[in-house]
């Protein structure tokens, strides 16, 4: 079979052009986001980074405003209270929480989302304080007992404890 100069040059190019993709594919884990009404309300993902993680979020269905969102301990979101989940991420206890509080060790903390008007959300965050797994130094996310991200109904102050005041769970992903 005989094939062109074009048709090698191209079939080199394109291989070419994978290979930085396959050689650069990190490690995932992620989860559909279910709300307390059990349905599906959205995707989550989770990048390993050399030194932390990258999380997507694409939610549908929450009440517009802030929220604040964690990693939580146990990979199982039993809606409707999403208690299942357990507390926040940590590897030092007691656990103080907030992103503002000088003497936190909360490693489930993360950034408030903003839910649009029309109740929907789509952002990256990257946190240093987890890591998805292999790591002695961080709580890592796919341990033996998993882990959730998990939304809640208000805001998180990032001071008051134990979480804030970011009150109930409204939105939970188990992370596989």
């Amino acid at each position: 079979m005989h094939m062109s100069r074009f048709t090698k040059n191209t079939v080199l190019a394109l291989g070419l052009m994978l290979l930085p993709t396959l050689a650069c594919a990190a490690e995932t884990a992620s989860g559909d986001l279910l709300g307390t009404d059990g349905a599906v309300h959205g995707h989550v993902q989770v990048t390993a980074a050399p030194k932390g993680v990258i999380v997507r979020v694409e939610a549908k269905g929450l009440t517009p405003g802030w929220h604040g969102i964690h990693f939580h301990e146990k990979g199982s979101c039993e809606a409707p209270k999403f208690t299942s989940a357990g507390g926040h991420v940590h590897t030092v206890k007691p656990v103080v929480h907030g992103l503002l509080n000088e003497k936190a060790n909360d490693d489930g903390d993360l950034p408030n989302l903003y839910v649009a008007a029309d109740g929907t959300a789509t952002v990256e965050l990257y946190s240093t304080l987890v890591a998805l797994k292999g790591d002695a130094k961080r709580p890592n996310l796919l341990d033996a007992d998993g882990a959730s991200l998990v939304i809640h109904a208000n805001p998180d102050d990032y001071t008051t404890q134990p979480i804030g005041g970011a009150g109930d769970r409204v939105a939970c992903a188990v992370l596989k």
